[in-house]
């Protein structure tokens, strides 16, 4: 048997609040809070006393979530710096459909939002670009053109 489809992209931050705004800003939409903690969660993390709050966020169309976490307990791990090139192996991104990528960029800035290149055509089809979210998060946008 083989999957049914993907849950989420859970993504650790540091700042929950700021990454909230910034996804809502993007035009998801704040599904829930809550705390994780118990044997429940240790267990299926691997780690011991773990203590979590988490927000999930999805997309307009109810069929992508985002799942952020911010760690209490047991205390994050900086893993460096958070501005790396996205060619880094283990980094990657996530890629949302947006109406009008210029204004979905603008909107965002105010959040921390930075273009790491520039907004990009792709032959007749797509308006592209990558930027650095909330805690170094890459995210993708694509506007499909007419």
């Amino acid at each position: 048997m083989g999957i049914q489809r993907m849950g989420n992209v859970g993504i650790v931050v540091e700042d929950l609040d700021a990454a909230v705004a910034f996804f809502v800003e993007l035009g998801m939409e704040l599904e829930g809070r809550a705390q994780v903690e118990g044997p429940f969660a240790d267990q299926c993390t691997g780690l011991d006393g773990v203590r979590c709050d988490i927000a999930m966020v999805r997309t307009p169309d109810g069929h992508g979530r985002l799942e952020l976490a911010r760690y209490r307990s047991p205390a994050v791990i900086d893993a460096g710096p958070r501005d790396l090139p996205h060619n880094v192996l283990g980094t990657h991104r996530v890629m949302f459909a947006v109406d009008d990528i210029e204004d979905t960029v603008a909107r965002l800035r105010p959040h921390g939002a930075e273009l790491l290149g520039s907004i990009a055509r792709f032959e007749d089809s797509y308006l592209l670009c990558y930027l650095r979210g909330p805690e170094g998060i890459i995210i993708g946008l694509a506007e499909q053109l007419r």
